[in-house]
């Protein structure tokens, strides 16, 4: 029996669930239906045609990368704060930014967490080009380590691995460092760690002003 009082929230909510799953490719109004336990007219009904659908989850999408608010003492942390969940949030849902990317919405997309590093930067102290310079490197690092990071994750199996690369005998004189490069990375803490260092550089004071 097909069920009653359905939503366009709850339409958008499964089809994101789906499209994260599986890909916009598996996204069919039919498919949806079953998942909601409803006919395929009241898809239609709530969202429009498929196409009116994916515009839809784009738009939320946007939406919803724009809820980043950030936290911490001061704009050091609170930078940190942005990146770490701008990461975050790229990384639950890769199918749906790339659908806002394939429709010309990226720029868009990422205009709140620039505008919240234009704050904290600002905050530290930067101002017209050194400030806009700031900003953006520290999007492109978290954009770049993101491609870096689905990068390995999708790539097929390494023979040898770093494990058998990184024997002891590969870094002489320093055996700790041959066994935590044979050791796995730890994504989190390395991202972590590169965005404090940049953070770090970038807000410390221009030799340049001085005197």
């Amino acid at each position: 029996m097909a069920r009653s009082a359905l939503t366009r929230e709850e339409v958008l909510d499964a089809a994101a669930a789906l499209v994260r799953r599986h890909g916009p490719a598996a996204l069919t109004m039919r498919g949806l239906a079953a998942e909601l336990g409803t006919a395929v007219t009241s898809i239609y009904w709530h969202v429009g045609n498929r196409e009116s659908l994916l515009d839809a989850l784009v738009e939320r999408t946007v939406l919803e990368m724009g809820a980043i608010r950030p936290s911490g003492r001061t704009p050091a942390e609170r930078i940190v704060s942005v990146a770490r969940l701008l990461r975050r949030e790229l990384r639950e849902r890769p199918h749906l930014i790339a659908m806002v990317h394939e429709r010309g919405l990226t720029e868009r997309m990422f205009l709140p967490a620039q505008q919240a590093l234009v704050q904290e930067v600002g905050a530290a102290g930067l101002r017209g080009a050194r400030a806009a310079d700031a900003v953006r490197a520290i999007q492109f690092q978290i954009v770049g380590y993101l491609l870096v990071e689905r990068n390995r994750e999708r790539s097929p199996a390494q023979s040898p691995g770093e494990g058998e690369l990184w024997g002891p005998d590969a870094a002489p004189g320093d055996p700790a460092l041959s066994r935590a490069l044979a050791s796995p990375p730890d994504p989190e803490r390395l991202f972590l760690l590169s965005v404090r260092a940049l953070t770090r550089a970038l807000l410390a004071p221009d030799p340049a002003s001085r005197g």
